[in-house]
């Protein structure tokens, strides 16, 4: 939400916890101290009455108060300018970049860049530069390029620093992914649940698919040449707790392994629906302010629909801003019903409409 979409009440409750994607959306004035904050302030809360909401720090200069020593909220506008300098950085490069240096580079030191970057952004700047480099990766093999190519092309010092960490986050080896899936066993069932019937399909690292109303046709177009069995006793263990999340989602299911791979930016957006509890939603625009890219409303809604694991990667629980359920990919009453197991208030439901 933007400053003239928030109520007074809505700042009041992202300042409570001291949410960091709120920073230099607006400024947090406080009368009786006579200084002004960031929302995320880990200064002691003011009471409610002493509280004034600005839209910009100028807003609270003009009645005359100072900026806080702890927070320093006039810096936000510089945090992000140097985390776009050091990204731009990151991308020019032809070899990885000490923390140091980027620091060094933003006149901060390496420990504060550290956390302004991963802030911004969802990751330190090292993991940044990782994914930028797997990602490059993946669409060279994508386009069929060899994977020697791929290799260097990606910027990656060599074929085993390479594979090294492509295997990490794609769950499949290189070779693997340019031949969709060759080598990789994929285990999976369409089991009945009470939202109909439901298709689960894993990797020996974790949940690859989980969506309704398809069955096997749905694997082969997305893992072409994976090799597919159908149950297993291994599974069938991962299987029970993935219905059980499905019935019961209040019982938590962090506990339950995905395996998931998508561009930086599509992963910081399915790592922040993780974080989001049970009973409660967040609007698409506060996932592009989470994931440190808060102009990037669309692309997060994007993100949140190339979601290949339902429930367990919870995109049911991102609504729009006017509380409406806006859009899921298997239909808005299993929506509304996932939302209405998990006690989310507020929502304005299907039989409103």
């Amino acid at each position: 939400m933007s400053f003239e979409t928030m109520t007074d009440d809505d700042r009041w409750a992202v300042m409570c916890r001291r949410d960091k994607a709120y920073d230099g959306r607006f400024i947090v004035g406080v009368l009786t101290t006579g200084i002004y904050c960031r929302p995320s302030c880990g200064a002691r809360q003011p009471l409610r009455e002493n509280v004034r909401f600005f839209q910009d720090s100028a807003g609270a200069r003009a009645i005359g108060l100072r900026p806080c020593k702890r927070c320093l909220p006039d810096d936000v506008g510089r945090d992000e300018a140097a985390v776009i300098a050091a990204i731009a950085a990151i991308k020019q490069s032809e070899e990885p970049l000490a923390l140091a240096d980027l620091a060094a580079r933003t006149g901060y030191s390496p420990t504060h860049f550290q956390r302004v970057f991963t802030r911004h952004t969802g990751l330190s700047p090292a993991a940044y530069a990782r994914a930028l480099r797997e990602e490059r990766a993946r669409a060279a093999l994508s386009e069929g390029s060899r994977v020697t190519d791929a290799i260097y092309d990606a910027g990656f010092s060599g074929p085993s620093r390479f594979y090294d960490n492509m295997e990490g986050r794609m769950g499949m080896t290189a070779s693997a992914w340019v031949n969709g899936g060759k080598g990789v066993e994929i285990h999976w069932a369409v089991v009945p649940t009470s939202l109909g019937d439901m298709l689960v399909a894993a990797t020996d690292k974790g949940v690859c698919r989980l969506s309704f109303a398809e069955g096997r046709e749905a694997l082969e177009e997305r893992f072409p040449a994976a090799t597919l069995i159908e149950g297993g006793a291994e599974f069938s263990a991962l299987l029970s707790q993935v219905i059980e999340a499905v019935e019961a989602p209040t019982h938590g299911f962090d506990h339950i392994p995905v395996d998931v791979k998508g561009t930086a930016f599509q992963e910081a957006v399915w790592r922040e629906l993780r974080r989001i509890p049970a009973g409660e939603t967040r609007s698409y625009a506060e996932i592009a302010a989470a994931v440190g890219k808060p102009k990037a409303v669309r692309a997060a809604g994007s993100a949140n629909g190339a979601n290949n694991v339902a429930v367990l990667i919870p995109c049911h629980r991102v609504v729009r801003s006017d509380g409406t359920l806006g859009g899921y990919a298997y239909g808005l009453p299993i929506k509304d019903e996932l939302l209405r197991r998990e006690g989310a208030p507020g929502q304005r439901r299907l039989d409103e409409f």
